[in-house]
């Protein structure tokens, strides 16, 4: 039990020491130390203090050099750091660009009355329109064949444009081809903030331009693109006849600490991309950043950490608890095996989604651990005879019987409510909805069963625990950090977007723990002996001699 423990705290230890470290390295990246000495020959003074004319122009180009000539697609002359705007402009895409090639926007903050290729004072940046990748296979309806593009009019400006771009063709082709990039979000530091030379930031470094001044060094506006801000659902597919497109261009002045924080988001980002994770995967993290203010995204860290502690204590106490298991009294064996099935079918959900590994392979582990303990529950032994497997059930005693029937009874009434429910959805989305193949019905059919009545499979242990008057069968360790989770699980569903589906699952499962807890405190455990089932509690207590009459 030692061992155990400290095992235990030291894994606390360790996440606190990340927690207090994480936080640390936050506050370094939000605060910047400004000069102290204004007139110092350290610090870097702001181009913007003197109230400059301004002017910002963005043109195309086939190469980020703009040599093969560039376009202007769109200007500000009278351009003001701290007036947000947003324009819409349409875009002419060279032959290169329609014959899936690259496009590039070159945007320029320079002086008004002159040209950026002229003036000494101007920075720019180089930002892609257009990025490859995969098209998405069709959704036709499963019993007329008919595809999205057939089934709506096309009478729509929107629709129209989409499907001239490729949108909407039902070509399967798995060759990534060019899409454009319809969103451009462009940030120029509106804080007037004079720099110290000696904690000049390294990721700012990079977007600083500074001139000489006299004796003093002055830093021109430090222009970002958001790159954060592109999203899959923004993206139009590109073919031969894309002459034209529409270009969004997004404009708000920001914060030297939020840039700061952007940069570095946008370079993990960038890394895992450099791993291996497609334009779909890095836009679900995106979606974290952008979709979430950021005082509920710094909230998200902790809780994200918090998540992860419980998830492994949970874990740890969860494989200990059916390690040990040598009997099913008081365990619902029906309740095991829909967590195999539920988990088995979310896993292929997600494979069907082609989900990033990140997410997969946790997945894919407890759904083997699932199928474990379905092993573990119905005393299962596996024997190989010439290359074939035998199954052997173990036999049940009588106190396990008597838990089967009570399982068995809370199943029987559980059926008339949920079969109709599951098949009638599965009728209704085969009607109604579209899906790439017969598969991926059957597996969204399943998925979305899970989701929306899956907590009813937890009742039968309810009733179980009922009819026993006990729950001292329960793994309460693991079962404790899984319910701390579930209700972290609350604030995601309020933080992060996600499906409707699986918002009201994390907060189905909430009544379920309340119904626990009641249990729990009508059935009390007197952890000073040992109980019903053979488990005893004080288990770092050494054993004394028994006794001889």
């Amino acid at each position: 039990m030692f061992l155990k423990t400290s095992f235990t705290t030291l894994i606390v230890g360790v996440f606190v020491v990340y927690v207090l470290h994480t936080c640390w390295v936050m506050y370094g990246i939000v605060y910047t130390k400004p000069c102290d000495r204004p007139k110092s020959d350290n610090c870097i003074t702001p181009f913007l203090a003197g109230n400059p004319k301004l002017q910002l122009s963005i043109y195309t180009a086939l190469r980020p050099n703009a040599e093969g000539g560039h376009t202007l697609i769109h200007k500000e002359e009278e351009f003001d750091i701290n007036t947000k705007f947003e324009r819409i402009v349409n875009v002419s895409l060279p032959k290169k660009t329609r014959n899936n090639g690259t496009l590039y926007a070159l945007i320029f903050v320079h002086q008004a009355g002159f040209t950026p290729w002229q003036d000494p004072r101007q920075v720019h940046l180089v930002a892609h329109l257009t990025t490859y990748m995969v098209p998405k296979q069709p959704e036709i309806s499963l019993i007329s064949g008919e595809d999205k593009t057939q089934s709506q009019a096309e009478d729509s400006p929107k629709k129209k444009q989409r499907a001239a771009s490729g949108d909407g063709s039902t070509s399967t082709s798995d060759h990534p081809v060019s899409h454009w990039r319809s969103r451009l979000t462009l940030n120029v530091v509106g804080d007037h903030f004079v720099f110290d030379r000696e904690y000049l930031p390294s990721d700012v470094h990079r977007y600083l331009r500074v001139f000489q001044n006299g004796k003093k060094m002055v830093y021109l506006p430090l222009l970002f693109v958001d790159e954060l801000s592109n999203r899959v659902k923004d993206l139009v597919g590109i073919n031969s006849t894309s002459t034209e497109l529409p270009l969004t261009i997004s404009y708000d002045s920001i914060s030297l600490g939020r840039l700061r924080f952007w940069i570095h988001m946008q370079d993990a980002v960038y890394s895992l991309q450099q791993f291996g994770f497609t334009e779909k995967d890095a836009d679900e993290i995106k979606g974290i950043f952008v979709d979430t203010n950021l005082y509920f995204l710094a909230l998200t860290f902790f809780v994200a950490a918090f998540h992860l502690l419980f998830d492994f204590l949970a874990f740890k106490n969860d494989i200990s608890f059916w390690k040990q298991k040598k009997s099913m009294v008081g365990m619902s064996s029906k309740a095991v095996l829909w967590r195999c099935f539920s988990t088995i079918v979310i896993f292929l959900y997600l494979f069907d989604e082609q989900t990033s590994l990140l997410v997969l392979i946790p997945a894919g582990i407890g759904s083997i651990i699932e199928v474990w303990k379905v092993k573990k529950a119905f005393k299962i032994q596996v024997f190989w005879k010439g290359g074939k497997p035998t199954f052997l059930f173990g036999k049940l005693d009588e106190s396990e019987r008597r838990t089967e029937e009570y399982d068995t009874l809370a199943m029987k009434y559980l059926s008339y409510l949920l079969y109709p429910l599951c098949i009638g959805g599965a009728v209704y989305a085969l009607i109604f909805l579209r899906y790439k193949s017969w598969y991926s019905w059957l597996i969204n059919s399943l998925v979305n069963g899970v989701y929306a009545f899956g907590f009813l499979f937890m009742l039968p242990q309810l009733f179980v625990n009922y009819k026993l008057k006990s729950v001292a069968h329960l793994p309460w360790k693991a079962f404790m950090y899984k319910a701390f989770n579930t209700f972290i699980d609350d604030v995601f569903a309020f933080i992060i977007t996600m499906p409707t589906s699986h918002r009201l699952a994390c907060f189905r499962d909430d009544v379920v723990f309340l119904i626990y807890l009641y249990q729990r405190w009508l059935y009390p455990v007197d952890k000073t002996r040992v109980n019903e089932y053979g488990v005893s509690y004080d288990e770092d207590k050494p054993k004394g001699k028994k006794h001889k009459d």
